[in-house]
């Protein structure tokens, strides 16, 4: 026999906390990140060939590709965004929607961009790698 559980009015408050927050983090985010596209996509273009994670022929052509993704990334609707990172949200758990997002346009799309030769290291490792120079941009924001 199933159980019926019923939500108290102190659990729909809790849980209505929870996600304004959530939402409030996300609409900060791309908020810093539509303030500091072109400085962020040149740190994490530099960031991913440094450690390896993407070999190319044109750091200018990978720096370019980030920004475009963070622009639309800031255009897009929720469900565009949620649709992208579908695949990777089990990736970590708590994960930033924007670390995400990039870490999907690298493995999905940028993968068989004309000048980048290929993609290294596991899904993790370019969430990281992305996770960090984007912590870094939301504390000094």
């Amino acid at each position: 026999m199933a159980k019926i559980f019923y939500t108290g009015n102190r659990e729909a408050k809790l849980l209505s906390k929870i996600e304004s927050s959530k939402e409030r983090e996300r609409i900060r985010t791309i908020s810093t990140i539509r303030d500091n596209i072109d400085a962020l996509s040149n740190k994490l273009s530099m960031k991913l060939i440094e450690t390896g994670l993407i070999e190319t022929v044109s750091k200018s052509s990978i720096e370019k590709q980030i920004a475009r993704c963070f622009d639309a990334l800031c255009k897009a609707e929720d469900f565009d965004i949620d649709y992208m990172v579908a695949p990777f949200r089990t990736l970590i758990s708590n994960p930033n929607i924007a670390s995400l997002y990039l870490t999907a346009f690298i493995v999905e799309k940028l993968i068989n961009h004309k000048d980048v030769i290929d993609v290294y290291g596991s899904d993790e490792d370019i969430y990281y790698c992305i996770q960090k120079e984007l912590a870094n941009l939301l504390s000094n924001a």
